[in-house]
């Protein structure tokens, strides 16, 4: 039986076989910094706090904390599941697909448990919605200046 390494099939003369794998690993690479982006949480100054823990970000965007400490309704603010920031917010913070996140918030909102989050195709509109509505909390990829919003210090962190 004659053995086949990896080496000896880019050696071959099949170049349809070499660019294939070459695709292939290029979008291993791409899914994998998908899950690794960096993502901001910002608040509205009315209402949001500067800092929170990682398990209190959890739990308010999980729709299960209704009001923020100073009483303040908490408005939660995210990019569509279909978008890139979308799937990454749907897999790092909820830890599911945006099918799953979607079937979520409607699960909950039929039992009268929790208002939707508001969906955005834009990081530009979430941001204006955050900063337009006090005790609003989106989640971005990156913060840009506007005014009435500032990003929620997470375990000490801008970013996670």
């Amino acid at each position: 039986m004659k053995r086949t390494t990896l080496i000896s099939v880019f050696t071959g003369k099949n170049a349809f076989i070499q660019y294939s794998f070459l695709i292939a690993c290029l979008l291993f690479t791409l899914a994998g910094n998908a899950q690794q982006a960096t993502l901001t949480a910002i608040g509205n100054v009315s209402g949001a706090p500067a800092e929170m823990k990682q398990s209190e970000l959890k739990s308010v965007l999980m729709g299960e904390t209704q009001r923020w400490k100073n009483g303040k309704r908490v408005v939660i603010a995210l990019m569509k599941t279909n978008t890139p920031l979308g799937k990454t917010t749907s897999s790092k913070i909820y830890d599911m697909t945006g099918d799953e996140l979607n079937k979520y918030w409607l699960s909950l909102v039929f039992q009268g448990k929790s208002q939707a989050p508001v969906f955005f195709t834009s990081v530009s509109e979430l941001q204006n919605f955050v900063a337009q509505n006090p005790g609003a909390i989106g989640i971005i990829d990156k913060p840009m200046a506007v005014n009435d919003v500032r990003s929620v210090m997470i375990d000490g962190k801008p970013s996670f």
